[in-house]
């Protein structure tokens, strides 16, 4: 997969992941990921960052990493290259200091009044499946605090297919505004709007021709707003993927 440099100083990298990519070693898998593409372009960011312990004991290196995407997601991720950058950033994310904004693409329509809003619930362990996270009644475990901005920015309609149902879509902007995992994925299945082909939190079936040209996950992580250790403020932000950019003109039109 062709990784792409957005953005690079004496203090940080910032990289355009793609779809299917993971950020890091998961322990299950031998798949080249984003860590490995980082440490044989940039060695000397091997030293930088922490150990992380993987479920099989497995201790890897994170590479400058001091956010991260999931495997399925596209776009903006931000990586130190130095350890002082490191915590300076760090610092940011858990301060909640760092604006982030995604796109994504979701099922059904929303209601007039609900056309941008909030969603403020506290997320947990799914108590149905241990690969899940949730922001529903009946989630495990210790719950925490998970607030997400979403405005949709269009939708529509189209007529049912031979089984007589209608699909509806929604392109919403999205904020995050704590860094749980999964958390866009949970917070809008969690209203009844989950991300189109997203295969562990939807139950719909994704087929390219029907789910407007989509194959992969609809969320992008499009922009990255931080600031940087020599006090100046940077955005960093990733173009949109063609069927993103033919799915909000679509959903654009009138029916």
């Amino acid at each position: 997969m062709e990784i792409n440099v957005l953005y690079e100083d004496n203090y940080i990298l910032a990289l355009n992941k793609p779809s299917g990519l993971l950020v890091h070693s998961d322990g299950r898998n031998k798949e080249k990921n984003l860590s490995d593409w980082i440490n044989e372009n940039y060695p000397k960011l091997k030293e930088v960052g922490e150990e992380q312990i993987l479920q099989n004991g497995e201790i890897i290196k994170r590479p400058g990493i001091v956010h991260r995407l999931d495997k399925d997601t596209s776009g903006v991720i931000v990586v130190a290259k130095t350890k002082e950058s490191y915590k300076f950033l760090k610092k940011q994310f858990q301060n909640r200091e760092v604006q982030k904004i995604y796109h994504a693409v979701v099922w059904g329509k929303f209601l007039e009044d609900k056309m941008e809003g909030v969603i403020e619930k506290p997320i947990g362990r799914s108590a149905s499946d241990f690969r899940k996270w949730s922001a529903e009644f009946g989630a495990k475990g210790e719950l925490r605090e998970a607030v997400t901005e979403y405005k949709v920015l269009a939708q529509r309609s189209f007529r049912g297919d031979k089984s007589g149902q209608n699909k509806e879509f929604a392109y919403v902007e999205v904020k995050p505004k704590t860094g749980r995992t999964h958390q866009i994925r949970v917070h809008l299945k969690s209203i009844s709007h989950p991300v189109v082909c997203d295969k562990l939190y939807s139950s719909k079936k994704c087929i390219p021709d029907e789910c407007l040209g989509f194959s992969r996950l609809a969320l992008h992580a499009l922009s990255v707003k931080l600031k940087l250790p020599n006090d100046t403020s940077i955005t960093v932000e990733s173009s949109l993927p063609k069927e993103f950019e033919e799915a909000k003109i679509i959903l654009s039109q009138s029916k």
